[in-house]
């Protein structure tokens, strides 16, 4: 794990969620979202992690650099309600601007030193393209793919 606190493997990767976490420790979950209302389910997942571990949950969207955020109305729309939804859960919620999210992503997770990544993935995928590159990139982050309903 990326924080010397975290001395053995997290819980999460024998399947009991709290049994090896060390009471003092605070576990950082990071929820990804896309600009789409459906992401809700990923907060909701991520905040349920968090609650098990007695940890914390923030939420981040990464919007191409140059696009404008809330210039489409059914984005913006969905951003909105994503802030809400991290906020009733006590998540805070970032919004970054990048050329290329992985990358940007990547370094997000290494400053904020978060222990584990939710992030949607379409069914079919075998966990998705986007979250076997982010466990490459990241190999002491637990990620945890959401499968689209």
């Amino acid at each position: 794990m990326p924080r010397d606190d975290l001395a053995r493997k997290p819980a999460w990767v024998e399947g009991d969620m709290a049994a090896e976490i060390p009471a003092e420790s605070h576990i950082r979950v990071l929820v990804c979202v896309t600009g789409q209302k459906t992401c809700e389910r990923l907060i909701q997942e991520g905040a349920r992690i968090a609650e098990q571990l007695d940890g914390k949950v923030s939420v981040v969207h990464v919007a191409p650099k140059g696009a404008a955020i809330l210039g489409n109305h059914r984005e913006g729309e969905a951003l909105e309600y994503l802030f809400r939804t991290a906020d009733d859960v006590g998540a805070d919620m970032t919004v970054l601007r990048a050329g290329d999210a992985m990358d940007t992503l990547v370094a997000f997770a290494r400053e904020q030193q978060v222990d584990c990544i939710v992030v949607g993935t379409a069914r079919g995928r075998e966990g998705g393209d986007f979250a076997e590159r982010l466990r490459m990139r990241l190999p002491n982050v637990e990620i945890r793919s959401v499968y689209a309903q």
